[in-house]
């Protein structure tokens, strides 16, 4: 790895952290004192975040285009400003219009700055040879909750909900911009790129669904927990302090296991990692029913392992399938199922979690295994020749 590589990718996972931190995991922390204020359930909040992340996954295949076309720097560059905007105007929120007008330009800026985004920027500069750069990126935003919660929740107590979301509005504008804007290269014929453009064709074959499929499912779990956890564990017997403490080893988890992904499973095809991945989150389950609250951490560390391993997978199964030609453009089909059943993840699980308590995670479990069985149809192709074209 050279120098221009490590500084991308330092550049990239620090905003991708904030851009995590800053909008994704929110509401985990902050949608009950919004509530609160605006004396509505915080099922309305979860129902916002739920619409934003529909919006996202409309923008995808567009914002994939774009990336395809002209690179990531103007795109995530953009992102910035867009979630710049949407937390101002959240932190400025008296009634639900406002509070939906925040998650529509929230939902905007996750769709053009989260990870497919910045995966497609990566494919964009380096193309097959991306999947050390995808795993170097999430590396550092792995860290996106164990940073957002804890910072969310200190800028509650000692600020308030509305000048915390401030605070990251600021952040923004003032790192993430910057970095976005000044560390990505531009790339060379962009203008012309445009110009000429003609939108591709990509077949929906028997793959590309498995694949759809397979990251909906796992990413409704994602959203589930992103939103949830901190919950499900206490209905599970875990005390707050318990649940909070088992939500900071997330970070750590993923970021673990994406080094065992970078030292070991990088030798083997990403259908591999993704398979395993999937098990990790219904092996926790089962410890923490059988055991109860006490093993709220071992739970957080086994999810937070596999989810750490997926989100890799989820931008290098397709890269390794399909190649890098129309990588971002195809990232934004496939992720588009996998936005819209995650939109829906919060507001579903708020309800069944009223119901269901910590069962809930039978739920989430059969969710994994249904990945896993998707990901076993599959079967990795053969070595892709590289010709002069994409090797230049």
């Amino acid at each position: 790895m050279n120098r221009s590589q490590f500084s991308i990718i330092v550049a990239l996972g620090t905003t991708q952290t904030l851009a995590w931190a800053s909008s994704y995991y929110l509401p985990a922390i902050l949608a009950d004192p919004i509530a609160r204020d605006l004396g509505v359930s915080s099922n309305w909040i979860f129902a916002a975040f739920s619409a934003s992340l529909v919006i996202s996954a409309m923008l995808g295949p567009r914002i994939g285009r774009q990336i395809d076309l002209v690179g990531g720097r103007s795109v995530l560059s953009i992102s910035n400003v867009t979630l710049a905007a949407g937390l101002a105007l959240l932190g400025l929120t008296y009634s639900i219009p406002v509070l939906l007008t925040a998650w529509l330009l929230l939902g905007i800026g996750m769709g053009a700055g989260l990870y497919d985004a910045a995966f497609g920027a990566l494919g964009r500069i380096y193309g097959d040879k991306a999947r050390r750069s995808i795993t170097g990126i999430t590396l550092i935003a792995g860290f996106a909750s164990t940073v957002g919660w804890p910072l969310t929740a200190w800028g509650l107590e000692t600020i308030g909900w509305r000048n915390t979301c401030f605070a990251w509005a600021a952040a923004h504008i003032l790192i993430g911009l910057p970095i976005n804007w000044l560390m990505l290269p531009p790339v060379a014929g962009a203008k012309a790129a445009i110009a000429a453009a003609i939108k591709p064709h990509i077949p929906i074959d028997r793959t590309m669904i498995l694949l759809a499929f397979a990251f909906a499912a796992a990413w409704t779990v994602t959203g589930a927990m992103a939103a949830h956890l901190p919950r499900i564990l206490e209905s599970a017997g875990a005390t707050s302090l318990q649940a909070v403490a088992a939500g900071a080893l997330m970070g750590p988890a993923q970021v673990a296991a994406r080094i065992f992904e970078a030292s070991f499973l990088s030798r083997y095809h990403p259908l591999v990692s993704g398979r395993l991945a999937c098990l990790t989150h219904p092996i926790g389950a089962a410890i923490l029913g059988l055991a109860g609250g006490g093993a709220a951490s071992v739970f957080a560390v086994f999810y937070g392992a596999g989810n750490g391993i997926l989100t890799i997978a989820r931008g290098t199964m397709p890269l390794a399938i399909f190649g890098p030609q129309n990588y971002a453009y195809r990232l934004g089909i496939i992720g588009a199922p996998a936005r819209i059943a995650q939109a829906g993840a919060p507001l579903a699980f708020s309800l069944l979690i009223d119901v269901m308590g910590s069962r809930i995670l039978i739920v989430s479990s059969a969710l994994s295994l249904a990945a896993l069985a998707a990901l076993c149809l599959l079967r990795a192709p053969p070595p892709r020749s590289v010709t002069k074209e994409e090797d230049a």
